[in-house]
């Protein structure tokens, strides 16, 4: 099992960054894949999860309407789409597995099967 995540950079307040989870050893209807991140000096929180059997989505109050996931099951890979970005989205972002988001999302990251390697993001001019 792999998860790789890709697509952190530099951008300036207010732009746009597309991170990419590709999954390889299982298709993604069976497990959660969430996106957590880890900015300087602070604990890895939860963002986002899409849930496998029925694609529902969660976000933190504090991207919604910012933060888009999705997925394509045929390239099995997990698209966080994060637009209007702010100086306080800067963190290394980290793809996770679990059996559902509500152990993918908590701090509590024990009921989380699989991370991926992180990408980071800065969100600054």
């Amino acid at each position: 099992v792999q998860l790789q995540a890709s697509g952190g950079g530099l951008v300036q307040p207010g732009g746009s960054l597309r991170l990419s989870c590709v999954v390889s050893g299982f298709t993604l209807e069976h497990y959660a894949i969430g996106w957590r991140r880890q900015a300087p000096g602070k604990e890895r929180e939860g963002v986002s999860c899409i849930s496998g059997s029925e694609g529902t989505t969660y976000y933190v109050d504090s991207v919604k309407g910012r933060f888009t996931i999705s997925r394509d099951n045929a390239k099995n890979t997990v698209f966080l789409q994060m637009n209007s970005l702010k100086p306080e989205d800067t963190a290394v972002y980290y793809c996770a597995a679990g059996p559902f988001c509500g152990k993918v999302l908590v701090r509590d990251t024990s009921g989380v099967n699989y991370w991926g390697q992180g990408t980071r993001v800065t969100v600054s001019s």
